[in-house]
């Protein structure tokens, strides 16, 4: 509701009225680099309902009880999101109904891509992307990135984790156990469906081909699932999971990693502070990985959390993007709702902090995130090796020399961020590390 206080002739009228709020995901700042701007291909989305069957269900289980001869079991279901490549010139709804970090109000986001547009026939199939949300979120939360690379010929697949959720949030442990099982359970459950000639995913996807991309707890999710399993104090903890229930994802216990998976891209994976990775159980990862932080995120840490475990994953051809000062949102999180400037008593603080950074504008940080996801999907689903030209950079972007001839041409001493447009790559670093180093 927007208020107008108004004088006249003296009396001051208070006149109320509602003023319905536009949520962009689709915004492009003239500052944008280069490839965060959208694609050639139209954009359509679905919202499927999904059922992992017999899982542990963690919310029956009381560390303070001794344990059950058999652990409680239940269906586990999972809403899911599917933004693809769809035909020119649909016709419909592009808004989304997501619910904000207050788990009851409810508002629209709005977007480019159209409700249940028909898919695009297209051969080869397209690479698909996976995308799991922090604790809390919701399968929206980085709908700004899973729109942006359906446009660009992925199909995205964004996960609401049960007992993650503004509305489902539970046990933390639910969560540790869980997270890389819903990921990799969704990756299988996709590899069916296009395999379904029933399914509007037949043909259009290639599982085969697939990147994972995790925000916060959805990147511990993803950091698992490269393969670093955990410690056996994190493992084992009492304060982590009961009854073992983590040994599951612990190194030397876990199962191999899955093939299908070529990339991961974590964004401020949260464990590393916790002593959920070491030294040892981070060489494990041999799969290329894009890690995305704040200099000063103090939930997942920095020096000691997300630069570490990427130092650590020293079988990795890896590279670090930093947001010099951002906080724990750096690159993931979507501009924050409108609706979401109000204090919540209940929770303690304002329901915007959930989404902003002090420092950072979302959607700054999002075109700059839509550029390098871009760059590094394509070079290693796509094997576009003019990619590198992205990816190959001067550490540290205010070190960049703009110089450029009358006839703008870049002379010989010109090492300015591929990309970038002048006086646009500051504050942030590309820092890249090859196997064995």
């Amino acid at each position: 509701m927007s208020i107008y206080r108004i004088t006249v002739f003296g009396f001051m009228l208070v006149v109320y009225f509602n003023a319905a709020a536009e949520n962009r995901i689709d915004t492009q700042r003239s500052d944008a680099p280069e490839l965060a701007a959208y694609g050639p291909y139209a954009i359509g989305v679905r919202t499927l309902e999904v059922l992992n069957p017999n899982q542990i269900d963690m919310l029956k289980l009381d560390s303070s009880l001794a344990e059950p001869a058999n652990l409680p079991r239940y269906d586990r279901p999972l809403t899911i999101e599917i933004w693809y490549p769809a035909v020119k010139d649909s016709k419909g709804l592009t808004t989304l109904d997501a619910y904000i970090r207050d788990g009851h109000t409810q508002v629209q986001l709005h977007g480019k891509a159209v409700r249940n547009a028909q898919p695009i026939a297209s051969q080869p199939a397209f690479p698909l992307v996976l995308i799991s949300h922090g604790y809390p979120g919701n399968r929206y939360l980085l709908a700004h990135l899973a729109e942006n690379l359906a446009s660009k010929g992925f199909v995205t697949v964004s996960i609401d984790h049960t007992d993650s959720t503004y509305r489902t949030k539970a046990a933390f442990s639910s969560t540790l156990v869980n997270r890389p099982v819903d990921q990799l359970f969704v990756l299988e459950k996709i590899a069916q469906m296009s395999a379904d000639t029933s399914s509007f995913l037949h043909g259009l996807v290639d599982a085969n081909n697939s990147a994972l991309i995790g925000y916060s707890m959805g990147g511990y999710g993803a950091v698992v699932n490269a393969g670093a399993g955990l410690t056996e104090q994190a493992a084992t903890s009492k304060q982590g999971a009961p009854f073992t229930t983590l040994t599951r994802h612990q190194s030397g216990k876990k199962s191999a990693v899955d093939s299908r998976l070529k990339t991961i891209i974590a964004f401020a994976p949260w464990g590393m502070t916790y002593g959920m990775w070491n030294a040892q159980t981070l060489q494990k990862v041999t799969m290329p990985m894009l890690f995305v932080a704040g200099s000063q995120d103090d939930v997942s840490g920095y020096e000691n959390g997300v630069r570490a475990i990427w130092q650590g994953v020293t079988n990795s051809e890896r590279s670090l993007l930093t947001y010099d000062n951002a906080n724990h949102n750096a690159g993931a999180v979507m501009p924050a709702p409108q609706e979401s400037y109000v204090f919540d008593p209940e929770l303690g603080f304002n329901l915007s902090e959930h989404y902003i950074d002090a420092v950072w504008d979302n959607a700054r940080m999002n075109n700059i995130a839509q550029h390098f996801v871009t760059a590094w999907l394509n070079k290693y689903l796509k094997h576009d090796e003019t990619m590198n030209n992205y990816l190959d950079l001067v550490p540290n972007s205010n070190n960049g020399l703009w110089a450029m001839d009358d006839k703008s041409q870049a002379k010989p001493e010109h090492n300015y961020w591929p990309g970038f447009a002048k006086r646009t790559a500051k504050g942030l670093r590309f820092e890249s590390l090859g196997k064995g180093q």
